[in-house]
């Protein structure tokens, strides 16, 4: 029989000998519990980032067209996002109770602190030359920010908006401190038994959620700009020209 090396003992068996994962509780548990925890935590998740994408769209295209306005949002999103996730959860749930709510409203607050100062920057990132080549051209103040200058700003705001997605997927967790936290659950509920399978569970999931998102966000981001992906592929292909150019005089040069 092969032995088993210690670190891998490690991994199977805990200090009190309960394997690291136990697949039977997973079949027993899959249909009700973890699937439930995993759909809360989806809802969790992406309402908020719907929510702060509605909001800070427009807040940030009037911070980058009124900039003195933009000091005092980029304050107080900042201040909020300071603010810890566990804090706000406790004192909403004097007003909202054990609801969904309690959860959402500090979340879309923590996606603002992200997406306004993204939807700035991207904004800010569109080459002047552009925008007066659009105005030359007859466009307007609204058809130039929707057919220009938001397509242009797009990869910014959509790396924002990567980050924001992932900082939720983490952050829902900690509502289950409160009762609310889909996927969180799992870990409170491992640890009030001492039982490490639904801890496992929970970690693993979580991060597959936030790797498929992130994933799912960048295809999108690729499709919504195919200018960047045929820049790219002229970069690469003047790239490749200029090594068959080295090619040849480097041969003369051997030769000579």
């Amino acid at each position: 029989m092969t032995p088993v090396s210690p670190a891998l003992a490690a991994l199977a068996i805990g200090d009190d000998g309960e394997p690291l994962i136990r697949w039977d509780w997973i079949r027993r548990n899959l249909s009700d519990d973890i699937l439930s925890a995993l759909k809360e935590h989806l809802i969790l998740s992406f309402t908020p980032i719907l929510l702060g994408l509605v909001i800070a769209l427009p807040l940030g295209i009037a911070c980058a067209r009124w900039r003195r306005l933009y000091g005092p949002v980029l304050a107080v999103t900042s201040v909020l996002y300071a603010l810890p996730s566990i804090a706000l959860f406790v004192v909403l749930v004097a007003f909202s109770g054990l609801t969904y709510t309690t959860v959402v409203v500090p979340l879309t607050l923590y996606t603002l602190s992200v997406l306004v100062p993204s939807v700035v920057d991207g904004l800010g990132s569109v080459p002047a030359h552009v925008r007066q080549s659009a105005v030359a051209m007859g466009f307007g103040e609204l058809r130039r920010l929707v057919q220009v200058d938001l397509p242009i700003a797009l990869p910014v705001v959509m790396a924002g908006l990567r980050v924001a997605t992932v900082s939720n997927i983490s952050l829902v967790s900690v509502g289950a401190l409160i009762g609310i936290g889909g996927l969180g659950e799992l870990f409170t509920d491992g640890l009030r038994r001492d039982f490490p399978t639904p801890l496992v569970v929970g970690i693993v999931l979580i991060i597959t959620l936030a790797l498929l998102s992130d994933l799912i966000l960048l295809l999108i981001q690729r499709l919504l700009t195919p200018w960047e992906r045929a820049r790219a592929t002229r970069r690469k292909n003047r790239g490749q020209s200029r090594d068959r150019d080295r090619v040849p005089a480097a041969r003369e040069g051997e030769t000579a």
